[in-house]
């Protein structure tokens, strides 16, 4: 899946939740769309001689509804022909970058050639940085990602916006897409601003070494130093260190300890000796940034390219689940395993319909035997379009050695959903404590590696809006 379908389906996806009652996409609508995306899912697989797949059935719906909604509400167009927040800084800040690097290097004479210069070894020294960095950031531990994200996910948002005079939900759908959209596209926005940044500073260094030598067409150059706290035996041993790569590798003529006490404080200076301290400082920022900078950056173009071409959407959700049996796939099955719990005939019932809700119309349950309060998880076994189950009446406390230990081991290698029952306490408990329960069970839910979602399952939300 690319970029652009996954932007389309999780447009529409956000819009579809936000119009809960169908204010701004009717039922007609949304199986219309269904209907249409079917057919052309199942044409464009017979024409490419392959089976269809989900993400082209999700691709040509959102195509099909977006197209509605532009047409009836004008300003939404610009919503569906959205970019990322960085398409600009793409090339505007590589070419101010260019100019800025020209610029830093005409401070002082313009007829001289510091042997010291400040911008020249103040760019090279700062890359050095960077690279040091670059190397910590990439050892940062995997848990503190969400600092790497936060300015992707800034730059992203600060490409969209929501225009006026929508309808509220569609509004709201949209608000909804832009940070979804920001927190799936992490990964992508990193590497696009990786690729601007290195590029950018590239450009900054191509466009010092570029001045020094525009300069040296129409001007003389003279070569020299001072300084008030280094003596000539530390500029030489510091130019050595520095330029010795460049020497080796382009063969450029060095220097020796006497021609740089020579050139202290400008004496042995004159108009035309300083060709080679230009080729020299010339060859280190070509060397030590530009090169460097190029080849990072085109390592983040490629990052960029094929995430662009793998968009990583993750379909493993009820939204996406109920729509597959519109796709003509196979219809969903939800798997329960209650946990010292037993299901009585209205709860059975409750979870009927819930399955629906959460799998589409044509969705299964399978109800299991309750597992004994203390005893040992069973296997549950993974498949396409099953959805594996734990149900808890959230009146009991849990508990990490009994609830958490089935948890865990339930959910060791697959994906687990735990539904939370409240309907025995939602009666006789007020809400704010019923509130605290429900978020205590959340919380130890999500530690173990369940996804949890909170049921009723005497008053379950029958009236779930299916967006097939």
């Amino acid at each position: 899946m690319n970029e652009k379908t996954a932007r389309a389906i999780m447009l529409v996806k956000a819009i579809e939740e936000a119009d809960q009652h169908k204010e701004v996409l009717t039922d007609d609508d949304r199986k219309f769309a269904s209907r249409t995306a079917r057919e052309l899912a199942h044409w464009q697989a017979a024409e490419q001689r392959s089976a269809s797949t989900l993400p082209d059935f999700l691709y040509h719906r959102a195509e099909q509804l977006l197209k509605r909604l532009a047409a009836r509400h004008k300003l939404f167009a610009s919503v569906t022909q959205g970019h990322s927040g960085l398409w600009g800084a793409s090339w505007m800040l590589p070419l101010a970058a260019l100019l800025a690097g020209g610029m830093a290097e005409r401070f002082g004479d313009p007829h001289r050639v510091d042997l010291l210069s400040m911008p020249l070894l103040g760019i090279i020294a700062w890359n050095m940085l960077a690279y040091l960095l670059l190397v910590l950031w990439a050892l940062l531990p995997a848990r503190r990602a969400g600092l790497r994200r936060g300015l992707a996910n800034r730059m992203a948002l600060g490409g969209g916006h929501i225009p006026r005079r929508l309808p509220q939900a569609l509004a709201s759908g949209v608000l909804q897409f832009m940070v979804d959209w920001a927190r799936v596209g992490a990964r992508l926005n990193l590497a696009r601003i990786a690729r601007i940044l290195h590029w950018s500073a590239a450009a900054f260094a191509a466009g010092a070494l570029l001045s020094l030598y525009a300069r040296g067409i129409v001007e003389s150059y003279a070569a020299g130093w001072e300084s008030t706290f280094l003596s000539p035996w530390q500029v030489h041993h510091l130019l050595s260190v520095l330029f010795a790569p460049v020497e080796f590798i382009f063969g450029l003529e060095g220097f020796t300890m006497d021609e740089v006490m020579g050139l202290q404080n400008w004496e042995g200076s004159r108009l035309g000796n300083g060709a080679r301290w230009v080729h020299l400082y010339a060859a280190s920022l070509l060397l030590y940034v530009v090169l460097p900078r190029l080849a990072l950056g085109a390592i983040a173009a490629l990052r960029a390219l094929w995430l662009r071409r793998h968009f990583p959407l993750d379909l493993d959700h009820a939204y996406y689940r109920q729509l597959s049996a519109a796709a003509g796939g196979e219809p969903g099955l939800l798997r329960v395993l209650p946990y010292s719990l037993t299901v009585d005939e209205a709860r059975s019932k409750g979870l009927d319909i819930l399955a629906q809700a959460m799998l589409g119309e044509q969705a299964r349950l399978r109800l299991l035997p309750p597992a004994a309060y203390g005893s040992e998880a069973p296997a549950l076994e993974a498949g396409e379009g099953v959805t594996n189950a734990v149900l808890f009446g959230i009146a009991a406390t849990p508990e990490q050695e009994n609830h958490g230990v089935f948890l865990a081991a339930l959910g060791r290698g697959s994906k687990l959903t735990a539904l939370l029952d409240q309907s025995a306490l939602a009666a006789r408990m007020d809400a704010a404590r019923l509130s605290e329960r429900i978020e205590l069970w959340r919380e130890f839910c999500i530690q173990h590696g369940a996804e949890p979602m909170v049921v009723d399952l005497l008053a379950p939300m029958a009236a779930s809006e299916n967006p097939a």
